[in-house]
């Protein structure tokens, strides 16, 4: 799958994003359980508002993490990843 830089993702309807203090981390809660999500792909999928392009969240990345030499490889990965298993859906802006 090649994602258009244009695209927008958003968490699908039936998950909730949120830090949980008990897990010490972000997760994804959705009706049957909670993934667990490590700090990169809570900092990516915290970017998925439904208005900010691929192209947006990776530029707001590299200016959170400015010595991450292979964020946009691997935000697009993770974006991948994320689309495949449901979690986010792309919008044209």
């Amino acid at each position: 799958m090649e994602l258009d830089p244009a695209s927008v993702p958003a968490i699908r309807t039936h998950y909730r994003f949120q830090w949980e203090p008990a897990q010490e981390s972000y997760v994804l809660l959705y009706p049957e359980g909670m993934i667990k999500l490590n700090g990169s792909a809570g900092e990516i999928l915290s970017c998925c508002d439904g208005d900010k392009t691929i192209d947006d969240i990776i530029i707001e990345l590299q200016n959170k993490f400015p010595e991450a030499e292979s964020l946009p490889s691997d935000t697009h990965e993770f974006l991948k990843i994320a689309h495949d298993k449901r979690w986010i859906e792309f919008n044209q802006q």
